[in-house]
Formats: C-alpha cells, sequence, structure tokens
C-alpha cells in the first residue's frame, strides 16, 4: 500500500470538511434548534438509515441516551435500525419498504422529529418513513449527500436538509460523523451552556 494513497485519503476528507464547513453549518444549526426544541416540549428523536447510514442513525441515539462528550441526562432517542427482531417481522414478506414507517405508526407523535440518515439519498423505506412523519405532523432532518436524491425531493417547508456536498459515499459518511457529531455537541450546549 503507498504511503501517497493513504496521505490522498487524508487530503481529500480533509478538503471536503473544508468546503462543507459554510454549506452545512446553518441547516445543522437550524437542526439543534429544532431537535433541542422537541426534547424540551417532552418528545422524542426517531433515527433510521440504512448500511452504514442505520449505524450512523444508531451512532446518534446513543450519543443522545447515553451521553455525548459531558456528563448529562439522558434524553429520548430511538434508533429504528436497532432492534432486529422488530426489523424482520416487519420485514417479513416482502415489506421492508415499510419497517421504519410502521415502527413511526406505533410510536411516533406531533412534534417528535425523525433523523433520516441517507447518504446516497433513495431508498424507498426511508422515504415511506418520511411521508409517515409528515403524516404525523413530526418534523424530519435528512442527513444527506449526493445532492440529496429523492429524500432531498421528499422534504418539505418545515423539513431540514444537511447534504453535504460529495458524490463519493466515504467523502459523505465521514462528514456525517462529524455532522452528528456537531448536533450532539450543540444539543448538550443548549441543556448545559457553553463550555
Amino acid at each position: 500500500m503507498s504511503v501517497e494513497r493513504i496521505q490522498q485519503h487524508f487530503r481529500e476528507s480533509a478538503a471536503l470538511k473544508m468546503e462543507a464547513l459554510d454549506a452545512l453549518s446553518m441547516p445543522i444549526a437550524a437542526a439543534i434548534d429544532t431537535m433541542f426544541g422537541a426534547l424540551a416540549n417532552g418528545n422524542r428523536i426517531f433515527a433510521c438509515g440504512n448500511g452504514g447510514g442505520a449505524a450512523e442513525a444508531q451512532r446518534f441515539a446513543a450519543q443522545l441516551t447515553a451521553g455525548f462528550e459531558r456528563e448529562r441526562p439522558s434524553l429520548p432517542a430511538i434508533a429504528l435500525t436497532a432492534d432486529s427482531t422488530v426489523l424482520t417481522a416487519l420485514a417479513a414478506g416482502g415489506a421492508f419498504d415499510t419497517v421504519y414507517a410502521k415502527q413511526l405508526r406505533a410510536l411516533g407523535h406531533a412534534g417528535d422529529v425523525l433523523f433520516v440518515v441517507a447518504p446516497q439519498g433513495g431508498e424507498a423505506n426511508l422515504l415511506e418513513a418520511i411521508a409517515e412523519a409528515h403524516e404525523r405532523e413530526m418534523f424530519v432532518i435528512a442527513l444527506t449527500g449526493a445532492g440529496g436524491g429523492k429524500v432531498g425531493e421528499a422534504l418539505i417547508e418545515t423539513d431540514i436538509q444537511i447534504c453535504v456536498p460529495s458524490q463519493r459515499a466515504a467523502r459523505v459518511h465521514e462528514v456525517h460523523v462529524l455532522a452528528i457529531h456537531c448536533l450532539c455537541d450543540g444539543i448538550d450546549a443548549m441543556l448545559l451552556g457553553e463550555d
């Protein structure tokens, strides 16, 4: 393996993060405000995604529930991706497109937040979840890349899209992790004050 090839990954990642700095700061700040407002009103945050996006959704929910970098009370966040028994029961008979929407139908309420992690922005189960969230008068925050795809198109005026300006999946995921850390830190700062 070439050291230059490894260094190129670091350069590309750093360059994209600097490019995304201005583009993503405002939507991340708006997402923090929306999430904090929901939590302050006794609502919950639901997170979902597929593949690497599922892992990022679970990481986000875990950091809200268990804590990020500072000690604080647990926050009500649920990863719709985490319960394999529920997912496989709902997907039985080939209905994978509705595995997240059905969970929202059972658990979601007006004022809750759906956090969708969609690096490529087009999976049917994420689109169904967004439609169900809108039906339930929930807020939707979508963490996307590659121009936002169909997920970006499904959003309405009250929703927030945090769209990484890249087509390359690995780079999009890297910026997603940074955005998730910003969201967690921002919520903590609103709860606990700046440190």
